[in-house]
């Protein structure tokens, strides 16, 4: 998911703002001739929900091409008022409809920009609204650059020179009395990626947010899983599988919760989840993970660290990252860890924190590093057989729960 952005400078050369563009992905460092509402309404898809309008914009605003379609529309309204500008392309019509558009958005708090202004009669209506008209210093001669900059810095209204393309054409717009500049001198667009996560798994992770709270909402959880086929058929064939033999047959959402109480309910989330998130993964990435969930609780347990809960989900938080294809760190964010297990991945809580050390010492006892694994098993005061038998019994159970669910075919795959 690609978007382009471009920097607007101020006449500190500090920058004011980013136009964002429209991009066909990673190959492509031009527009590629979309049509502009359905170009503007991909950047702003991929801007707000796949790569997030905070890590574009780092505090700046951002301006975006509006034309007619966009402005009578209702599609800013997902954006934020203060940092949203709205550009109004050349090739709009001030007619009434569009001038009612523009009424109501400043009337909403929108800033408005009018693109590529040529003074008109036609477009004089649009300057009523406008708080920032852009020059194309290319198009435009010098001497009606002076007229437009005279005419409407009076009437407070901030002027841009774009297409500023030389350190001439710079210090001549600086000396004019531009307010905001943008060009190739300053810098090209850059193309911003970011990741989509399907929905089925945003949902996978709105579970997961769920199952670390302190004390389960299980009204929440029930109306989740219900609105989820995947997730409903998975939690009645767990618990009316083999591994709780003898039981009466659960056959509504509610039973189930009910019959797996809070611990249950956080194991089962991270089986449920487990072969969703990992679609199209090598079937040993969800072995491992089970693993570790379980690895990790038990080293909890053995090392008597307050919270043990946790320990379960950062065994599964510890490879989330390859899950979903984010880096740790942003992937940690999507699923809202608790900081403790956030802290813990990510090396930054200190050296005495508990998760951090059973991180570590998990991660010894994996590359076979014994010496790491003697010294922190003796600050723990776990024997290195109860380590060496808490990993066994995790990769048995890992196994076991496997074939009693969904995700057996996919741990083969």
């Amino acid at each position: 998911m690609c978007v382009a952005r471009q920097p607007i400078f101020d006449r500190k050369q500090q920058v004011y703002a980013y136009e964002l563009l429209f991009r066909a992905g990673l190959g492509s460092s031009q527009f590629d001739g979309a049509e502009a509402a359905s170009a503007t309404t991909q950047v702003i898809a991929n801007s707000v929900l796949a790569i997030g309008l905070e890590s574009i914009l780092c505090g700046k605003k951002a301006f975006l091409n509006f034309d007619r379609s966009l402005l009578q529309g209702n599609l800013h309204s997902i954006l934020p008022r203060e940092s949203t500008v709205m550009e109004v392309l050349e090739s709009v019509e001030a007619d009434a409809e569009v001038l009612d558009a523009c009424r109501n958005l400043r009337a909403s708090g929108y800033a408005i920009a009018l693109d590529d202004f040529v003074s008109r009669p036609e477009t004089e209506p649009l300057v009523d609204f406008a708080q920032l008209i852009k020059v194309d210093v290319l198009a435009t001669a010098k001497s009606e650059q002076t007229r437009l900059l005279r005419n409407y810095r009076r009437r407070g209204i901030a002027m841009l020179a774009e297409k500023v393309e030389t350190h001439e054409e710079y210090q001549w717009a600086l000396g004019a009395g531009y307010d905001y500049f943008q060009g190739y001198f300053f810098a090209r667009p850059v193309v911003v990626r970011g990741k989509q996560i399907p929905a089925v798994k945003v949902t996978c992770l709105e579970l997961l947010r769920e199952v670390q709270r302190p004390e389960l909402d299980f009204d929440s959880l029930e109306k989740l899983i219900e609105e989820d086929v995947s997730l409903s058929y998975q939690l009645l064939r767990y618990v009316n599988s083999a591994i709780f033999a003898n039981r009466v047959e659960v056959h509504t959402i509610h039973g189930g919760l009910t019959m797996l109480g809070e611990d249950g309910i956080r194991h089962w989330a991270v089986l449920a989840t487990l072969p969703i998130l990992a679609k199209d993964k090598p079937g040993e990435l969800i072995t491992l993970s089970l693993e570790r969930a379980r690895f990790y609780e038990m080293l909890a347990k053995r090392a008597h660290a307050a919270g043990t809960r946790y320990a379960y989900l950062m065994g599964l938080f510890s490879l989330i990252d390859a899950l979903i294809d984010l880096p740790l760190e942003e992937a940690l964010r999507q699923a809202n860890a608790a900081p403790v297990i956030s802290q813990a991945l990510l090396g930054t809580a200190g050296p005495a924190d508990p998760f951090w050390r059973i991180h570590r010492l998990a991660g010894f006892y994996e590359a076979a590093d014994w010496e790491g694994v003697s010294r922190l098993a003796g600050e723990f005061g776990i024997s290195l057989g109860a380590i060496g038998a808490a990993y066994q019994e995790s990769a048995l159970w890992a196994q076991e729960v496997l074939h009693a669910s969904p995700s057996k075919r996919l741990a083969k795959a």
